[in-house]
């Protein structure tokens, strides 16, 4: 037990002598560059072959430019890098989007933006027309409500030129053209005629420009359409020569394509919103242009009772007479 005890305590004492030891052996080369630089200190006329050794140690001690270089150059490479990054954010702009943009997909947004200003140029004319035209035309339906004959609704509409003067002249036009024609259906009809390619021409006069409204409601977005294809099949075509999926590089290429679908849209949506709106309107009016169809074939049926009963009468005195 005791040769055990004392073994063991001799194994425990050379162990904690050789862990303070290894720990001192890594500093000991560093302490003997500092014992062989001071003779070379004390000894200033030795000749340079003596300092020659001391570079090996200096320099492995001193810190490299390179080491230093790599060690600050991730810091100034991730900030290059989100430098450049919202640099281009700022610059996904739509005019710069558009300066940027190929050829063909800047002729696409020009035409549709001349598309748009057509559609709001025709819907402010469209809309100080026809605020007119109803105005004019119900103002002139309540002139003749109490007028008993056409040379009377005449008088009262005076010069004013609207479609119900155009219908009470063509009435007495074939009142004139048809005397001494005993028929009043033939005179009624014919009246009726003339009335007819009257209203027509109105409506084709009203509607002037919805067509072109509808045209630019309904091709707008396929033009739009085409230039985002041509737009990305350059940007693809770019993508295949840089050899890069960086989002980086794609995404200004794309967004400059999808901007050509976006100006679509806005000149296609106003288009199709306002001719619906300009459809309802036309109705209205055509409605009112009908009225006043009404009244002056009512103010010709009324002339032509008069002027007939008046012969019939002026006949049958002439008969009591014989």
């Amino acid at each position: 037990m005791l040769r055990v005890a004392s073994a063991m305590i001799a194994s425990l004492a050379i162990l904690t002598l050789a862990v303070p030891s290894s720990a001192q052996q890594p500093a000991a080369p560093a302490a003997q560059p500092q014992s062989q630089a001071a003779p070379a200190q004390s000894q200033p006329l030795a000749p340079p072959a003596a300092a020659a050794p001391q570079a090996p140690a200096a320099a492995a001690a001193a810190p490299t430019p390179t080491a230093l270089d790599a060690s600050t150059a991730p810091a100034g490479g991730e900030g290059k890098l989100l430098k450049s990054s919202s640099t281009g954010l700022r610059e996904l702009s739509p005019w710069n989007m558009f300066l940027n943009a190929d050829i063909i997909v800047k002729a696409v947004m020009i035409g549709l933006a001349f598309a748009s200003l057509v559609t709001w140029t025709v819907f402010i004319a469209k809309m100080i027309e026809l605020t007119v035209v109803q105005g004019k035309l119900r103002r002139a339906l309540a002139k003749i409500g109490e007028s008993r004959s056409l040379a009377e609704a005449q008088f009262a509409l005076g010069a004013k030129g609207s479609v119900l003067s155009s219908f009470i002249a063509a009435a007495m036009r074939e009142g004139r053209l048809s005397a001494g024609i005993s028929s009043d259906s033939g005179i009624k009809e014919r009246a009726a005629s003339s009335f007819a390619e009257i209203a027509h021409a109105e409506a084709r006069r009203i509607r002037v420009g919805m067509g072109l409204l509808a045209t630019i409601g309904a091709t707008s977005p396929f033009v739009g359409l085409f230039g985002t294809v041509w737009g990305i099949m350059n940007s693809f075509i770019g993508i295949s020569k840089s050899q890069t999926t960086n989002l980086a590089v794609v995404a200004p290429g794309i967004a400059e394509a999808l901007l050509a679908t976006a100006i679509g849209l806005v000149a296609a949506i106003p288009a199709v919103i306002i001719y619906n709106h300009f459809s309802r309107v036309t109705k209205g009016y055509l409605e009112l242009v009908g009225r006043a169809s009404g009244a002056a074939g009512r103010l010709l049926s009324r002339d032509l009772d008069r002027t007939h009963g008046g012969d019939v009468s002026h006949g049958a005195r002439a008969a009591a007479a014989e």
